[in-house]
């Protein structure tokens, strides 16, 4: 004979309920951990970013993701104007401000 017989067990009464929960602890710990390493902080950083966007205002010198220094000239809904140079100004979005620097960094 090649294939052996198979027996069933029987279930027992409270045991396999207890069980199933004690082999989810893991999962929902590690869920909890990655909330409050990953998930939390960056929820926080977005809403200062957020906060600080809306903060802009006429004559900020900021740095843009492109790593440009500039000086805010005008303000619009979704975009800003960046002085980079004496007389050479860029458009770009609000969002792509990274970090509102001290007066009188950019010179």
């Amino acid at each position: 004979m090649l294939i052996s017989t198979a027996y069933a067990q029987t279930a027992a009464a409270g045991g396999d309920m207890q069980s199933s929960l004690m082999s989810m602890l893991p999962l929902v710990l590690m869920f909890v951990v990655l909330y409050f390493v990953m998930i939390r902080p960056q929820m926080k950083k977005q809403k200062e970013h957020r906060a600080m966007i809306e903060a802009l205002a006429k004559g900020d010198e900021v740095v843009t993701a492109g790593g440009m220094l500039g000086k805010v000239t005008r303000l619009s809904e979704g975009y800003i104007s960046v002085e980079v140079s004496s007389g050479v100004e860029v458009q770009m979005q609000r969002s792509a401000v990274v970090q509102v620097l001290p007066k009188g960094t950019v010179k």
